[in-house]
Formats: structure tokens, sequence, C-alpha cells
């Protein structure tokens, strides 16, 4: 199907968006007309730009408060509307957005509304345009969609169609089943959000919240299924109202856009993508750094041993049970200290796990490699993260650990036995674009997100997973664009014993986050423990959580760089995080940060 996309739900100037759009792929766009009236170019050279870049100009939007009004008011609006329909015709747009009114001189008279809209029409069709109204969520006596079909088919005008918009009908909770009983040819247009489930003014819910298909919690892929099987054979069409889009850079915003309507084609069955090849665990995390005796020396205290370097690049590959950490000193890395830079994804199918990233418009990423070296697949995340795909021992190609020569032998009875997440900070307007990334590229499990209490704001929290819990990501941002620079990436290590591992790291140099003595006090009044098990949990800085299905214990190692670790150990089928004990972590690290001025 054609994909479009409003400008109103991208940044920057009009020539900008235009430009964003067509690198993204979208075939056609609705020009908001604010953005047309804030324009340096004629509508000649706006049509003649649209062109060159191959793009259409689907709709013009919107015009606003148009029927049921009185007469002389009518008047007026149709003299709007002539100048509107020869702008258009310059424009080479030939289909325009009428919303419902929400006037206060508008009237609740349905046959007026159909006559006044059929009298609309007919001036249109002399310059070639179509009508489609919309009923506006908020409209003063028009709000839904079935209600603004009613006033169509009484008016019965051949240029007057309706356009179906999926946050007007789905959040007022109106059942989408009854757009079948429209005519395909008579839903002029369809325009596509999706939202977070909040209880909010619907207005400002609209204007401000909305995401696209696939980013927030509203069935849009039900919602196309219906208006499919009535018939329409227009574009899918992008129109999103998002604070965060708005200021965010044109271009990527676009490539999600994109991304999200070919996640959607495909959930409809209009979109034949490569079949999404779930990784079945994290082969390396790979932490880039300009000084490594910091990062080295925390990894030897939690039982790491250097055990390969890499053949022609300043890479080091620490290991423990299944969990390998590649150190990196090259000379492109940043210098402001450690960072998780790159994730080895274990996968049954690399080069399939390649060619969907691919056709979801990941970048591809070109790797600098020696004749020997293997040939990993590798793509960037939303956020700059790199993400390779490994092929599992003895299947495949060479696996990547053919690219090291070894130096020492894994280290044994540290207590760490593998990566239970990685938990990634995402730049503060791509926590979205993140979710729905790892979602439809990976084909992982997205999980509700969480809002988290920061000793500076609320950092917003949402974890992705294999099935089988093999990969946890959780991606985390805060609340404002600088705290992406504030809070550090971390890694989880699993462990059996997670008191054993902690003392021993402490007995080895490493420093564990102290946690403060209230925190165990609230402890003790919401659990019982054994015998000294909660004294324990004090001295060494474990932090505890409950759930129906297990129990969850872990600690943090202080922080090198942005980069620190967490000791987890999991019983039962606990499958959270620790989520409670997020903003007791938080405030302990922004202490030590205070105290070291780092």
């Amino acid at each position: 199907m054609r994909t479009s996309i409003a400008t109103v739900s991208l940044s920057g100037s009009l020539t900008e968006k235009l430009d964003a759009a067509a690198r993204a792929g979208f075939d056609g766009v609705e020009i908001f007309e604010n953005d047309l009236l804030a324009s340096p170019l004629t509508p000649e050279e706006i049509r003649a730009r649209c062109a060159d870049l191959g793009l259409s100009i689907d709709l013009y939007q919107p015009m606003r408060d148009v029927e049921a009004v009185p007469e002389a008011e009518f008047a007026r609006n149709l003299r709007r509307a002539r100048h509107k329909f020869e702008l258009m015709r310059r424009l080479g747009a030939d289909t325009v957005l009428v919303c419902s009114s929400v006037s206060p001189h508008t009237v609740d008279d349905d046959a007026l509304a159909a006559e006044q809209l059929s009298r609309l029409a007919d001036t249109a069709r002399e310059f070639g345009v179509r009508v489609a109204y919309e009923a506006l969520a908020w409209g003063r006596h028009v709000s839904t969609y079935d209600h603004a079909w009613r006033i169509v088919e009484t008016a019965g005008h051949p240029a007057l169609g309706t356009c179906l918009d999926s946050f007007h009908i789905l959040s007022r909770g109106s059942d989408p089943r009854g757009i079948e009983d429209i005519p395909g040819e008579k839903i002029f247009f369809l325009q596509l959000a999706d939202a977070p489930l909040l209880a909010m003014d619907v207005l400002q819910w609209s204007r401000h919240y909305r995401c696209f298909p696939g980013q927030g919690g509203f069935d849009v892929a039900g919602l196309v299924r219906h208006v499919l099987a009535a018939g329409y054979d227009g574009p899918l069409s992008l129109e999103v109202f998002n604070d965060v889009f708005r200021q965010a850079e044109a271009g990527p915003t676009a490539v999600d856009a994109r991304r999200s309507l070919l996640l959607l084609q495909e959930t409809v069955g209009r979109a034949a993508l490569p079949e999404p090849v779930v990784p079945t665990g994290v082969a390396f995390a790979e932490l880039v750094t300009p000084d490594a005796e910091p990062l080295t020396a925390l990894l030897r205290a939690l039982g790491f041993t250097r055990t390969a370097r890499h053949r022609g690049k300043p890479v080091a590959l620490w290991e423990q049970g299944d969990a390998r950490i590649l150190v990196n000193t090259g000379p492109a890395v940043r210098r402001d200290g450690a960072q998780l830079a790159a994730i080895g994804l274990e996968s049954p199918d690399p080069a399939g796990a390649a060619r969907r990233a691919e056709a979801l418009l990941a970048p591809v990423l070109p790797r600098r490699r020696a004749a020997e070296d293997a040939a990993l697949e590798a793509v960037a995340a939303p956020d700059g993260t790199e993400l390779f795909f490994c092929a599992g021992d003895g299947s495949g190609p060479p696996g990547w650990r053919a690219d090291f020569e070894d130096t020492g032998r894994p280290a044994t009875g540290g207590g760490v036995r593998g990566i239970d997440h990685l938990a990634l900070t995402q730049p503060w307007h791509h926590f979205d674009e993140a979710a729905l990334f790892h979602r439809g590229v990976l084909g992982l499990d997205a999980r509700e997100s969480v809002d988290v209490a920061d000793p500076y704001g609320l950092l917003r929290s949402r974890a992705v997973t294999s099935a089988d819990g093999g990969v946890r990501i959780v991606l985390t941002v805060g609340a404002a664009p600088t705290d992406d620079t504030v809070h550090a990436q971390h890694i989880a290590l699993a462990t059996d014993d997670v008191v054993t591992a902690a003392r021993r790291f402490r007995e080895a140099g490493g420093g564990l986050l102290p946690v403060p003595a209230n925190y165990y006090d609230d402890l003790a009044a919401r659990f019982e423990f054994a015998e000294g098990e909660l004294e324990t949990y004090r001295d060494l800085g474990i932090l505890y959580d409950r759930d129906a299905d297990g129990v969850f214990r872990h600690c943090y190692t202080r922080t090198v760089g942005r980069v620190f670790f967490e000791l987890v150990q999991r019983e039962g089928g606990y499958r959270g995080y620790g989520a409670a004990n997020a903003p007791v972590r938080l405030a302990a690290q922004h202490a030590v940060r205070g105290l070291t001025g780092g």
C-alpha cells in the first residue's frame, strides 16, 4: 500500500519535512496548513519540490468550523473555502480535510450539516477537489465516525466522503467494526496514530501524546483491518501530534514513522517482510573506553579473566561462565569514559536477522575487518548501539570467537554464570522508537512502560525480552533532554548466590554501591526474613524484591565512566527487574556522584 505522513508529524521547515519524508521512503504527504503558511515557497514551488522528491500531495488540511452554522456564517465559510480550493489547485492537492465543527455558532442539526457540506462539495468540485469530512473526538455535536458518516450519507454528494482517524475513533472507545458498513469508495482518507492509554482530556491527549502505530496502547492494526475490509484502497497516512517528535530531528523521526507503517502492513497482511529471527542469547557486550585500567580492575574484582585478544584490533575478551565482555581501547572511542557500545546477539540465522533489520530501515553498519575476520552482520539501534548477529557455535560461518587468540582460561568460582540483562539509556527523543525497533526488528516482546522516581525527575523504563528470557534488554530514558547524559548504562550479571558473589567482589577490592539504612528499615516492615538475613543485605548493599512468582536479590558496583554492573539472583519465576528498588538505587548513585564530583 502507499504510505503518507502529515507534515505536522515532523519538526523543521516545510522543505526539511518534505526532504525527510522522501528520504524515509514515503510515497506522499499531507500538507498541514500552518506549514504552508510559514513557508517562503509558493504553492507552485512546493508542488514542484514534491514532484522532484517523488512525493504526491495526498491531503491538504485542515478546514475547520464549516458546517451547521447560520447562513451568513456559512456564506463567509464558502468564500474562505474558494480561496483554499484555488490554492489547492496550484498546489496539486485534490483532497481537503474538513473537521467537524467545535465552534459555539454551530447547531445540532444533521440535516443542515449535510446540506451545507453538500454545497461545500459543489464548490470543491469546481476546482477538482474532494471533501473528506472527519469527526473530531471533541467535536461540538459530531464526535464519532459513525455520526460523521451518517451526515455524509445523507448529503449523497459524489465529491463528499469521510476521513477516518484512528485516534479520534479509538480514544473515544468507539467500536471500529461499524467501519465495514461504509462503502470503501466513500472513505476518502485514512489517518493513523497510536497513543499511550491515559486518563486525561481528549484534546490535550491528542495534541501532545500521539505516537506512531505500535508505540502506544491502541489496536490500530485491528482498526485498519476493518477499513481494508470496507474496500478502502487509499494510502496509510500518519498524523501524529507529539511534543517530542516536534523537537527531534526530522530525519530519524521520519524513518521511525515509516518503520511503524511497514510493521503495521505486515500485521494486517499487506507487506511481505523477512520473518523475524528472535535472538537466543547474548554472545557478548562490548565496552569502549579510553583508559582500560579502571574497567579491567572492576572486571577482575567481579571474577572475570582476560582470556583472549583480537588478532588485529585493541580489543580484549574477558570471560566468566557464559558472560563475555569485550573491552575496546581503539582510537575511535569517546573520551568521556567507559560506555556500552555494542551487543552481540546469538542468532539461529544471522543473515536472516540482518535482512529483516535492513527491510525495516535499520542502518547497516560497514565493518572494518581483515580478510580472515568473521563476517558478522551488524546494524545500529536507534540510540547508536551496534547490534551484531552472531551464529551459534558449530553452525554457519566461523563465529566471532575465531577472531581472537587465547591468552588465558575463563575464570571459575566467581559466581557469575552469564548476562541476565542489559540496560541501555536512550536519547530522550528515541524512547518509543527504541521499543518499536527492538520489538519489530528483533522480534522481542515489549513489556509495559514503567515510570520510576529519580531525585531529579522521572525515569521511564521498558523491558523487551525473548519469550524464554534468553535476551533481556531494559530501555530507559529521562524526562528531559539532558537526562540521558546523567543516567548510566549497565550490565546485569546472573548469579545463583548474590551474597557470595557480592562478598567475593568486595574482598577483591571492588566497591559496592552503598544503600541507605532507611531502605532496610522499610524492608523489615514489608517482608519477613530469616534471622541475620536482613543484616547481611544491609552490610553488602543488596536490594530485595518479591512478587507472586519469585524473589529477586541484586546489588550494584560503583560506576566507571558511564557503565556499572549489577549482580542479580532470580528465584522461582520472577520476571521483573526490581523496579520497586530503582528510586533507591538512583538516589544512591546521585549521592555517590555528588561525593566524588563525577
